[in-house]
């Protein structure tokens, strides 16, 4: 499927998304993986090969020198992106590219605030729609400060994501509840990204907190890695982002990437 088959892009996409999964009675399943890693070609090739195997979105990488969210695998990743010279440019390129390659599913952008201060908020909003960005995961923008990003967003009708962890307060999950776009990035533990072999103890209870305030979806990230773990979201939450399981799969080849996507996204079935 090309980009001029898609009809629906932006905040549409992403609700078109949803309202598949919850026809299916299952979460959506959205892999995170960086531009540049182990290679430009070698990320879209990762990216291409989920497409095919049936993830439902993506949350793709904008490699920082200083990701505060990130864990060690991910951290090291995108230290390898940036060697290889990869930039917010060449990450807008790699959308591109990869709309024109066949892939369907929305892709939110994720990174970190200064590379988009530096490129400018107004052509970077423009620039990513142009090429085929559904919306974007700013780990360190709070909603308090996301004003004139919230508000280009909303312009050009894409969704602007905001985190909640165990330890948000109940006005801080209001305030998330009000203002985020697309979903809510649900936060499973404190701490930085990666895998793990369980997921938290008290998990249910902080859903449960969340759902009170807001009908808006709830995706669920850092330390999902498991076929298991992808099982346990549904019912628990809308959606669920795999990163560092994915991005360790990825310095084995793509065949490893793709094996490991169809086993999580089989999982939910």
């Amino acid at each position: 499927m090309t980009d001029s088959i898609r009809t629906e892009t932006g905040l549409e996409s992403l609700a078109t998304m949803f309202a598949k999964t919850v026809s299916q009675k299952r979460a959506a399943f959205l892999p995170y993986f960086p531009i540049g890693y182990p290679t430009y070609d070698d990320s879209l090739d990762a990216i291409v090969a989920m497409s095919e195997a049936g993830v439902d979105g993506f949350e793709i990488g904008m490699p920082f020198s200083d990701p505060l969210a990130d864990g060690p695998t991910i951290q090291a990743a995108t230290q390898v992106a940036l060697e290889n010279g990869i930039t917010v440019k060449l990450c807008l390129q790699a959308v591109r590219e990869l709309r024109s390659r066949g892939v369907h599913q929305p892709m939110l952008l994720m990174g970190y605030l200064n590379p988009l201060l530096a490129y400018g908020p107004e052509s970077f909003v423009q620039d990513a729609k142009a090429a085929g960005a559904d919306g974007f995961i700013i780990p360190d923008l709070p909603p308090e400060e996301a004003g004139i990003f919230a508000d280009l967003c909303s312009e050009a009708g894409l969704a602007l994501i905001f985190f909640l962890a165990p330890t948000s307060t109940e006005d801080r999950i209001s305030l998330v509840s009000e203002r985020a776009t697309g979903f809510i990035y649900v936060v499973s533990l404190t701490g930085v990204t990666g895998a793990r072999t369980d997921l938290p103890a008290g998990l249910t209870e902080f859903i449960a907190r969340v759902r009170s305030k807001t009908s808006k979806p709830l995706v669920l990230g850092f330390g999902i890695s498991t076929p298991d773990h992808a099982r346990l979201m549904n019912g628990l939450v809308d959606g669920f982002i795999v990163g560092s399981a994915l991005v360790r799969a990825g310095r084995e080849g793509t065949p490893q990437v793709r094996m490991l996507a169809s086993s999580l996204r089989e999982a939910l079935d």
